[in-house]
């Protein structure tokens, strides 16, 4: 009997490792969707109790580094997967598909006693690379500029270095910085600031400029009139089925949407 007893002991432990197994959704990535994963997978687990998401933020590079090594179910992801890292999950079997979940605009942030309102696209590009130093150049006060950026392994930085920046190298004074929190932070602390952020991540205490005189909004980022618009992705490992599918299909419904436009960011319907 007591050996009966506990051949069924490991059979209950067991089924219940499987269905929890089962039921775990993992993802990665993206510190500008890490607060859309995090609200979303709350609401969402609020309703389906038997479903346990986990969310970690580390960067877009890592999130689909983890995809491909098969350690996460769902890579978010602030840029279109790249060809060599679609190449690299190939190679392992892992079939990257994406998932538009929100639109986003970059912002471009300066510290609150800065007066200058406007900047063009090249001006951007001259203040990140170094050839323009102060922003009495650009009609501001007589004050050095202090070039705030994300690192290397973010999406941001990826999306803002090709669509501002054109693929040239940021100059080597800035300051490199892990997410779109301590990028707001640091321009909201330092006179003299620039910084670029996920819409998101603004906070009242830091003055947007408005690029080619279009400021970012639901209609400019929507209809690509904002040069800095993009898109905000989940990445699975082929059509999302199961559990993973059906949280990422709610995430696109009215229902998460209502969730991604509360984080500050805007609709895909």
């Amino acid at each position: 009997m007591r050996k009966f007893t506990i051949i069924l002991l490991i059979l209950t432990l067991a089924i219940g490792f499987a269905y929890a197994k089962k039921n775990q959704i993992t993802c990665s990535g993206s510190t500008t969707v890490l607060p859309i994963a995090q609200a979303g997978a709350e609401a969402y687990m609020d309703a389906h109790p038997d479903v346990n998401i986990s969310v970690r933020g580390g960067g877009s590079g890592v999130g689909i580094a983890a995809l491909q090594n098969g350690t996460v179910q769902i890579a978010n992801s602030s840029r279109p997967i790249k060809s060599k890292e679609v190449s690299a999950c190939k190679a392992k079997g892992i079939n990257p598909t994406p998932y538009a979940v929100a639109n986003d605009g970059i912002a471009i942030v300066v510290h609150k006693s800065n007066h200058v309102k406007d900047l063009s696209v090249a001006q951007i590009k001259d203040i990140y690379t170094g050839k323009i130093s102060n922003w009495k150049e650009l009609g501001g006060a007589s004050l050095p500029i202090v070039i705030v950026s994300r690192d290397v392994a973010s999406g941001t930085f990826e999306v803002f270095n090709e669509k501002a920046l054109n693929g040239a190298k940021v100059v080597a004074s800035a300051q490199l910085l892990a997410s779109n929190n301590a990028v707001v932070s640091a321009v909201e602390s330092t006179p003299g600031a620039i910084g670029y952020a996920g819409l998101g991540y603004i906070t009242p205490e830091v003055n947007i400029v408005s690029v080619e005189r279009v400021t970012p909004s639901t209609s400019t980022v929507k209809d690509g009139s904002y040069k800095l618009s993009r898109k905000l992705y989940m990445y699975t490992n082929g059509k999302a089925t199961g559990d993973v599918g059906s949280f990422i299909g709610w995430l696109q419904s009215a229902a998460g949407q209502k969730i991604v436009e509360e984080q500050g960011f805007i609709s895909i319907r």
